[in-house]
């Protein structure tokens, strides 16, 4: 009867191989923003992904930021949500600090015209100085970690809920929502009151 010669634990470089497919590492081989948690004293992420009222109009909030001395960047999960059309943003548009920030920005990966669309509904005069952003393929989300699985409800990935203070470009302050989409601390009272006080105790 013939023998069975004895297995052979498998090389570490062999088990790698099996848990990453060759199509896998190919595709971060091509990956250009790697998604890094953003912290306090970060600059935003430096693309132009985002599109304002048309696609041609394309933003880059790093840029824009840099040119004014304060800045609010608000993400949402989704255009014309409950939460966001009824609570969220419109905390922002009625808070008197608001006129204080030489940029404010809603943005939301969605495509343009439903951002447009949006933001005429919730500021149809145009007063409030807000800007919605779309952010159609969720790059400039992922390129700050602050993307969910939005699947089950939105059908793709989607941003979690926050606010970004920035000071002269610089980020002073980040609020995200420990359950993505709720408003326990990313109301604009929260944020903006805080921003409020720092400049005072300054």
């Amino acid at each position: 009867m013939a023998t069975r010669a004895p297995l052979r634990p498998l090389s570490a470089a062999f088990r790698s191989a099996v848990r990453t497919p060759h199509h896998a590492a190919a595709a971060r081989g091509f990956r250009t923003t790697a998604a890094v948690p953003i912290r306090v004293g970060d600059r935003l992420p430096d693309l132009d992904v985002l599109m304002e009222a048309t696609p041609g109009n394309r933003v880059n909030l790093a840029e824009e930021a840099g040119r004014t001395s304060d800045a609010v960047i608000i993400g949402v999960p989704a255009a014309f949500s409950g939460v966001c059309s009824a609570k969220h943003i419109p905390s922002y548009i009625r808070h008197p600090a608001l006129k204080d920030f030489g940029l404010v920005a809603v943005v939301s990966v969605n495509d343009v015209f439903v951002m447009k669309a949006w933001g005429e509904t919730l500021d149809p005069a145009s007063e409030t100085g807000i800007r919605f952003l779309a952010d159609p393929s969720g790059a400039f989300t992922k390129a700050l970690d602050l993307a969910f699985d939005g699947a089950a409800i939105f059908g793709g990935d989607r941003s979690k809920r926050y606010a970004i203070v920035l000071r002269d470009g610089k980020i002073e302050s980040i609020a995200v929502e420990p359950d993505n989409t709720g408003t326990s601390v990313s109301m604009a009272d929260q944020v903006l009151g805080a921003a409020k006080k720092a400049d005072w105790n300054a």
